[in-house]
């Protein structure tokens, strides 16, 4: 009995070893909480920056009025992004150090790598959307990229973040025909599902 223990040990010991070799396991729940926390305070501000600048609607008509509001609802995002890489990092290294696992290796690289290409690439090609003048397309490209990284990168690190990737594609399809509703589209893909995914990450490997 002692040995068939032993020797269940020994290989749940082998697994976990294989695991952080080939997959970044040291992903944080906190972290998508974080992350979602910050984008439901980008869309907060954001919609306060477009409903000021027309009170009854905030559709796409309104934000080609002026280069003022396309210029503060661009910094809103790139602080949110910010604030949000910077929480997630944080969460991410406490729990590496926690656990006692490097946080840069092969691993990271392959995840980092598979993560940035679709999402690079999908930047570089909603930028030139802007520069066409094509606005109502920024959203649902920005859920469609950040959604097709995920899936791209999960096989480099917990699998469950193939799921979140669905739903981000799911919510950038759908935000193509409801222009109208991109805001609320983009609060919900990258702040409530994020807060959902990063809660039940935490509660499944966290936790304990």
């Amino acid at each position: 009995m002692e040995q068939e223990h032993s020797a269940l040990h020994t290989l749940k010991d082998i697994k976990q070893m294989m695991e952080r070799s080939s997959r970044f396991i040291s992903l944080s729940g906190l972290s998508g909480v974080a992350a979602g926390i910050c984008a439901l305070a980008g869309a907060w501000f954001a919609h306060r920056v477009i409903t000021g600048k027309e009170p009854e609607s905030y559709d796409y008509d309104s934000l080609t009025i002026g280069n003022m509001l396309r210029y503060k609802l661009f910094i809103i995002a790139l602080l949110t992004l910010g604030f949000a890489i910077i929480t997630a990092f944080l969460f991410t290294y406490t729990k590496s150090k926690k656990n006692n696992i490097p946080i840069w290796s092969t691993a990271t690289r392959r995840l980092m790598l598979n993560f940035c290409i679709p999402l690079v690439a999908g930047g570089m090609f909603l930028l030139r959307m802007l520069e066409l003048g094509y606005f109502e397309l920024i959203t649902p490209g920005c859920l469609l990229f950040y959604g097709l990284a995920l899936v791209n990168a999960s096989k480099y690190t917990l699998g469950e973040i193939r799921y979140l990737g669905y739903a981000q594609i799911t919510l950038g399809l759908i935000s193509c025909w409801l222009p109208e509703s991109s805001l609320a589209f983009w609060t919900l893909g990258f702040g409530v599902l994020h807060i959902v995914y990063g809660v039940a990450m935490w509660w499944k490997y966290d936790k304990r």
